[in-house]
């Protein structure tokens, strides 16, 4: 896969591009009452260029920006929507997910990139109270549904178009 675009060499980001759509996904999260509850869902996230950034003439990054929208599919109500950037920087092979949601919650997540023949593995964390790679939330979100960390492995075959399936994200 050719990964330069209007001159700029977005690397694996390239492999992210397009839209995904996905029908099987399964939310478990607790109620009110802290019991599970599990409601089907359907997600699109689309993936756009967002062009190459420097820091201090040193640092030089490529980003792609997005937006995950995820609805319930007994109702088609939007539970979960998602704004954000993956950012590479070739130099040191550093990848970066930037994540909004509106309940309140920004994640800076930073890692690695592995690749093998036919899959690339992006995973990155964020831990709360990180300096470097962290979680800022809201007073409320702290009080009532705090999130402690976040780790998202993303594993995409090189040889697939976009796949329903890729996206595997952890909270805690």
């Amino acid at each position: 896969m050719n990964s330069i675009i209007d001159g700029v060499d977005y690397g694996p980001l390239t492999q992210l591009l397009g839209k995904w759509i996905g029908t099987r996904g399964l939310d478990t999260a607790p109620d009110i009452n802290a019991d599970p509850d599990k409601s089907a869902f359907a997600d699109e996230i689309t993936f756009t260029i967002s062009g190459p950034a420097e820091n201090a003439e040193e640092q030089h990054l490529v980003s792609v920006k997005y937006h995950h929208v995820v609805r319930k599919q007994e109702n088609g109500l939007i539970f979960h929507n998602q704004i954000g950037h993956w950012i590479y920087e070739a130099a040191t092979g550093l990848v970066m997910h930037s994540l909004t949601i509106p309940r309140a919650v920004c994640v800076l997540a930073g890692g690695t990139i592995e690749t093998s023949d036919d899959e690339t593995i992006f995973d990155v964390k964020a831990i709360a109270g990180s300096e470097t790679f962290g979680i800022i939330q809201s007073p409320f979100m702290l009080e009532k549904a705090k999130t402690k960390a976040f780790h998202m492995r993303m594993c995409i075959n090189v040889n697939a178009t976009p796949n329903p399936q890729i996206f595997a994200a952890e909270l805690n």
